[in-house]
């Protein structure tokens, strides 16, 4: 399972949604989380580490021996990081999944996070009201990541509060359409046109079920329980332009015609058309399984189902493509990141920087050494990770694709298409399961009323929303 699809389930367990509080706490709390390295460190705070300096830094997720590859490329990369930093020791920290939300929240209560530690895009607030976070503004720059202007500025923005930089990003995910490329040729539909509106989604849908319904292959599914319903919902209404809470993220914004309208689609799919499943997904995990196993056409997901549908249920690479999120308005994304312990020194936080910078933002080094992980048995050619912005992505796509594994250009009208991001919405998994009710209501109940459902949510949403103020 990925890192992200542990994250989800995860959250579901933890229904609450750890650590994402209300601005009028975190507010109470942003004096405390200044970070006094970066004033120690005065003006040469933003100068890259000097090679000479002899420092320590513990980091943690280094991958597990069952994921032999990779650790081995964490170790490589160690030593070769040490070729031009051999002053600095890293301490690694073996960790699987590199975050468990629990007890994520017991080392920040205890303080005892590595100097450089991983965490969920989602996490900044968690983080900033238990005072850990080290505000590394100061320090990063061109000089220091010299690829930093070419870091899509929306994923670097979820790791600001205040206007104050927390951390660096590793990974993402942009949600798109995933699409089975074999069935759309079997059902005479182009593999590299595919859908970008609801009405083309339902339309090929509809194509696809007539064709090959007989075969027990639909042409959509969707989820509506576990939190993985709300999920898509918001996922969904990204996609036309509205927003899951208001930008002073006090009130619910999805009560409108855009999210009536997909959500119409979505039903008439299900109850018209029959173009669904009857019943649908109610766990993460379901939509992924049916498209592996070839059963469904298209279901709204992120590029790191792609390997999963592959390797847990032996989908082939070629057969599998991407489109955007229908709409394209924006994408609903999140991802990893390493934020960094306030009570490191100027010297811990410029070193962290230095590995973080040349282990996940430097191209043809770390992760994005293509030919190492082609070699290695990985596969390359995936739009993952998914930050870079100009010159910076165009030559990763060119190195990628030089060493692909997997066929780059079913992914090339997702990539192609730059959708704006946002980031989830604040108390994602709380409005998520609200939102399931909806999702569930429409997928399973023909007669159901979807202003109703939606008026429903919304007060409901709005309710947790002052409660959490």
């Amino acid at each position: 399972m990925s890192r992200i699809g542990y994250r989800r389930l995860v959250a579901v367990a933890l229904v609450a949604g750890i650590g994402l509080t209300g601005a009028a706490c975190s507010d109470n709390k942003k004096d405390d989380t200044g970070n006094k390295a970066a004033t120690s460190a005065g003006s040469d705070a933003g100068t890259p580490l000097d090679p000479k300096t002899k420092v320590t830094i513990s980091v943690d997720c280094e991958p597990p021996t069952t994921k032999a590859a990779e650790r081995k490329q964490w170790l490589d990369d160690v030593a070769e990081f040490n070729k031009q930093y051999p002053n600095v020791t890293v301490k690694s920290k073996d960790a699987f999944p590199c975050e468990d939300p629990a007890k994520f929240t017991a080392m920040l209560q205890a303080g005892s996070e590595t100097d450089s530690f991983y965490t969920y895009m989602t996490d900044l607030q968690q983080v900033l009201d238990a005072g850990q976070a080290a505000d590394i503004s100061a320090y990063v720059n061109d000089k220091t990541v010299p690829n930093l202007n070419d870091i899509d500025p929306g994923v670097l923005n979820v790791l600001k509060d205040g206007g104050k930089l927390y951390g660096l990003p590793t990974s993402n995910y942009q949600m798109g359409l995933i699409y089975n490329r074999k069935i759309f040729q079997e059902a005479g539909l182009d593999p590299n046109t595919p859908p970008t509106t609801w009405d083309q989604v339902r339309q090929d849908a509809k194509t696809i079920q007539d064709k090959l319904g007989s075969k027990g292959i639909n042409g959509y599914m969707d989820n509506s329980a576990g939190n993985q319903g709300g999920w898509h919902l918001v996922s969904e209404m990204y996609g036309v332009g509205s927003k899951a809470v208001d930008d002073s993220g006090q009130k619910a914004a999805f009560n409108n015609d855009q999210t009536k309208g997909v959500l119409q689609t979505l039903h008439d799919m299900r109850w018209t058309d029959k173009s669904m499943p009857a019943t649908p997904g109610l766990q993460w995990g379901d939509v992924q399984k049916a498209m592996g196993t070839g059963k469904i056409g298209m279901y709204v997901g992120a590029p790191d189902d792609v390997p999963l549908v592959v390797q847990q249920y032996k989908a082939k690479f070629e057969d599998i493509g991407m489109a955007p999120i229908p709409g394209g308005k924006t994408a609903l994304f999140g991802g990893a990141d390493y934020m960094f312990k306030k009570s490191a020194t100027p010297d811990q936080i410029k070193a962290g920087i230095a590995w973080i910078n040349f282990k996940f933002l430097t191209l043809e080094k770390g992760q994005f050494n293509y030919p190492r992980n082609k070699a290695d048995g990985l596969p390359v050619g995936l739009p993952q990770p998914f930050f870079f912005t100009g010159a910076s992505k165009a030559k990763d796509t060119e190195t990628k694709t030089a060493s692909a594994t997997v066929p780059v250009d079913n992914f090339k009208t997702y990539v192609d298409a730059q959708v704006p991001v946002l980031p989830e919405p604040p108390n994602a998994q709380k409005i998520y399961t609200v939102l399931d009710t909806v999702m569930s209501g429409v997928l399973t109940n023909q007669n159901a009323d979807v202003s109703k459902l939606l008026s429903t949510a919304e007060t409901q949403v709005n309710s947790l929303l002052a409660a959490s103020q």
